[in-house]
């Protein structure tokens, strides 16, 4: 197998992983947001069906959610499945805003009350208090588990294999069945090399935060 058509299959390949990758994060990142305030309102049902939310998604694997949002709408509805790009990015987005809600949500409580209460003091609106006190120490608190979970998405996107997305793994996968094993292993490369170059960027962030102790 001529290196070349290897190679030119695996990049395809990646350029899906990273879409998924790339697409998720836009969308998960604020939703889990939004969740994270859902699940700290003072309204106690909202607070309540948020937090149940939170509870089933990540409480069940990610692979199952993914073939139920693929294969749900036909099932339930006799309709046509989702397209299999618009499924994994539903069930990779609903799945990562619930892991990133409850990281947001560690973070903004950790930040002292005291500093919310001198605000207020001060004559500072919520909005002013949130984005221009607490914003930037909960970016601090939560860079290293949001670092870990953002690395986690990258090996995540092998799992749309599932339902047939040409990710990387699937397109080595498809010349293991050729009798090629080696593929496997430049796939493998093609992981470390993102993950390493995310590991510089979140070390970065995170020593030009250090000034927040």
């Amino acid at each position: 197998m001529p290196l070349g058509t290897v190679f030119a299959s695996l990049l395809r390949g990646f350029g899906t992983t990273c879409l998924i990758f790339i697409t998720t994060l836009a969308l998960a990142a604020p939703l889990g947001l939004v969740v994270s305030f859902g699940s700290m309102s003072r309204f106690t049902p909202l607070r309540m069906l948020t937090r149940a939310f939170v509870w089933i998604i990540r409480g069940s694997p990610l692979m199952l959610q993914l073939i139920i949002v693929f294969y749900g709408p036909g099932l339930l509805w006799r309709g046509d499945a989702l397209p299999r790009f618009s499924a994994t990015i539903v069930a990779f987005t609903i799945n990562y805003a619930a892991y990133f809600s409850e990281i947001y949500r560690g973070g903004i409580e950790g930040v002292p009350r005291g500093q919310y209460e001198a605000g207020l003091a001060l004559g500072m609106t919520r909005s002013q208090i949130f984005f221009k006190i607490t914003l930037l120490q909960v970016i601090k608190r939560i860079l290293p588990p949001m670092s870990n979970e953002i690395i986690t998405l990258v090996k995540d996107t092998s799992l749309a294999r599932v339902i047939a997305m040409r990710e990387v793994i699937m397109e080595a996968n498809s010349f293991v069945a050729k009798g090629f094993i080696s593929p496997l292993f430049y796939a493998g490369a093609f992981y470390l090399a993102f993950n390493g170059a995310l590991q510089l960027l979140f070390g970065y962030t995170e020593k030009k935060l250090a000034y927040f102790k």
